[in-house]
């Protein structure tokens, strides 16, 4: 929720109406789609906000709730429906159903929303992170009984400046220290809860990613911490029109702390009203101390076995060489050159660097080759990197500089900050390329070119100590269910279904350790010409299946159960991530 500077709260409802509030605070004059997005509004479809309220408010006719980023009201509606049903008086209303909005044309439209189902509440127009708690001086709320609603989800990257800021100072005071990538939810899921009694409940929607990102460990860790018991509601489909994020319900009660959650897989929002938080429908689940709880997605089965190999068999890939970021130029469309564009401004090849072109959709195979190299350039993708000497005076430099001149390109920052603008600090050739960024599942391939590489792949210097065999057999033998199933695990999912690994995600990737390695290769690397063609053809569960059958059953000793249930649950979670079914289909 922005921070639009402002410190007064204007209050509708059974405060004083018809307050005029600052022409400041109309930050989004209109509710466009474009304006919610901006401020990470999207609204929450009933059937989740009718459970939701119906769980936080119980059978209890005097509780109290607070939905910190109001909105439209539909979760006070679905709570001032569920106290009215439980036997709340309606003059006290007003005094049990609170609610927040930085908007004051939403909290408008929720204000006569609530009045069309006869309903009261106290509304108050403010920046949520500007309001006391409870047990500061000057807090206009009492403790609640219940904290209900959807934060607004804003990246980091919008989530800026003095918002940012304030957020992050109010989750600290809570004794939660977030990082500066946090997006707006996190700090505000910690101060919501700072005005929750100690028994009281939370009943949140939450982006997926509390489960998978890094910067979402100390909330993690704060709600094995802060509650009693944690229930986490998934669901297979999409459930918000206008947004592509997957969501997690995350509904907890109690204080002291516990050291396992309910986890309860749906479908949609329609299997909600079936879903019994102590029945049949869930299993316990005990996440680890620290890092994601993507595993959480996994049967208990599943869990068990993946560790047993990890532990057993497997060493992350940082062992054998650490992950490394490429050359970052501040402009690839005009650093990286075709040939046509070297030839058409006279430029030679002792001015310029041998690369891999941007992007890695030209990484089929095990391995990127000299020969590959060349059918790119013929083919005129970008394969030169602009890195001419310092005391280049050459008259096809000035040109080529003249042009990006004119494009504007030293102004880009990370060429504002380096001397020559135009001479980026280029990574020498690395021994393997990583792909960081995927649909499918991260490779890695051999760089048998020794080419240098952009910002758009990682790298891996295969360390001293690495057996010679490392750069051949690595990116034959992590094509195998339980490397894919830890790139689910540890990689980061972003919208549209890309999985994303960072350089330190990376480097926890579970890979052969050297003995299993050693073993498995020595089977395998006869049939490697096979299987590089089969991959580059675009058959890669077939190229899976043949490793798995080598390494995880020959060598690790797994049954054929066990290794198909690895496979299936590397293709599960790619799956849900890839999934992008629309609100509603089938």
């Amino acid at each position: 929720m922005p921070s639009l500077g402002h410190r007064r709260h204007v209050r509708f409802g059974s405060c004083r109406r018809g307050a005029k509030y600052p022409r400041r605070m109309r930050a989004y004059p209109s509710d466009v789609p474009s304006a919610r997005k901006a401020r990470g509004a999207f609204f929450t479809p009933p059937a989740i906000a009718d459970y939701l309220a119906s769980w936080a408010v119980d059978d209890d006719p005097t509780a109290r709730v607070l939905d910190p980023t109001c909105g439209e009201s539909v979760f006070l509606r679905a709570a001032g429906l569920r106290l009215r049903e439980v036997g709340a008086k309606p003059a006290t209303l007003a005094s049990q159903i609170f609610g927040v909005d930085v908007e004051p044309d939403s909290v408008l439209r929720s204000e006569s929303a609530l009045s069309a189902e006869g309903l009261k509440a106290t509304l108050l127009v403010d920046d949520f992170f500007d309001i006391s708690t409870p047990d500061q001086i000057g807090c206009p709320l009492p403790a609640m009984d219940a904290i209900i609603g959807n934060p607004p989800y804003i990246r980091y990257q919008e989530h800026a400046g003095m918002a940012r800021r304030r957020s992050r100072a109010a989750a600290l005071s809570q004794g939660v220290r977030l990082s500066g990538l946090a997006s707006s939810w996190a700090a505000l899921l910690v101060h919501a809860c700072a005005f929750l009694k100690p028994d009281g409940r939370l009943a949140m929607v939450l982006p997926a990613e509390l489960l998978t990102v890094g910067y979402a460990e100390p909330i993690r860790r704060w709600l094995r911490q802060r509650f009693a018991a944690v229930h986490l509601v998934m669901f297979e489909r999409l459930q918000f029109e206008d947004a592509s994020e997957r969501v997690v319900l995350v509904i907890a009660r109690g204080s002291g702390g516990c050291n396992a959650f309910s986890l309860l897989p749906v479908e949609d929002a329609a299997d909600l009203n079936s879903l019994r938080l102590f029945g049949p429908s869930h299993f316990t689940v005990a996440p680890a101390e620290a890092g994601k709880w993507t595993d959480l997605l996994l049967s208990v089965e599943q869990r068990q076995i993946f560790k047993r190999v990890v532990d057993g068999h497997c060493a992350s890939l940082g062992t054998y060489g650490s992950p490394e970021l490429g050359t970052v130029t501040g402009a690839n469309s005009f650093f990286a050159l075709s040939e046509s564009t070297r030839l058409e401004f006279g430029l030679s090849e002792s001015q310029l660097v041998k690369i891999s072109p941007p992007g890695t959709k030209h990484l089929r195979g095990l391995a990127f080759s000299k020969r590959d190299w060349e059918t790119l350039r013929d083919a005129d993708e970008a394969v030169w990197l602009l890195c001419p000497p310092a005391s280049d005076k050459t008259r096809a430099l000035h040109r080529y500089l003249t042009l990006g001149t004119d494009l504007g390109v030293p102004d880009a920052y990370k060429c504002r900050i380096r001397t020559p603008w135009w001479r980026p600090s280029v990574v020498s050739p690395p021994d393997l390329f990583f792909t960081y960024m995927s649909h499918r599942y991260p490779r890695l391939v051999r760089n048998s070119a020794k080419v240098s590489f952009l910002n758009s792949m990682h790298g891996i210097r295969l360390k001293k100590e690495a057996p010679k065999s490392a750069a051949s057999a690595l990116p034959l033998l992590c094509l195998n269910s339980i490397t894919m199933l830890g790139a689910e695990i540890y990689g980061r999912s972003y919208g549209g279904g890309v999985l994303k690994m960072e350089p330190r995600e990376a480097a926890v990737l579970p890979v052969p350790g050297v003995p299993a390695l050693n073993a498995a290769f020595a089977v395998l690397k006869n049939d490697r010409a096979g299987l590089e063609r089969q991959l580059r053809e675009g058959h890669w569960t077939t190229v899976v299946k043949r490793v798995d059958q080598v390494l995880l059953r020959d060598v690790f000793g797994l049954s054929s159960g066990e290794a198909l249930s690895m496979y299936e649950a590397a293709i599960a979670l790619r799956s849900r991530r890839m999934r992008k079914t629309s609100v509603g289909s089938s």
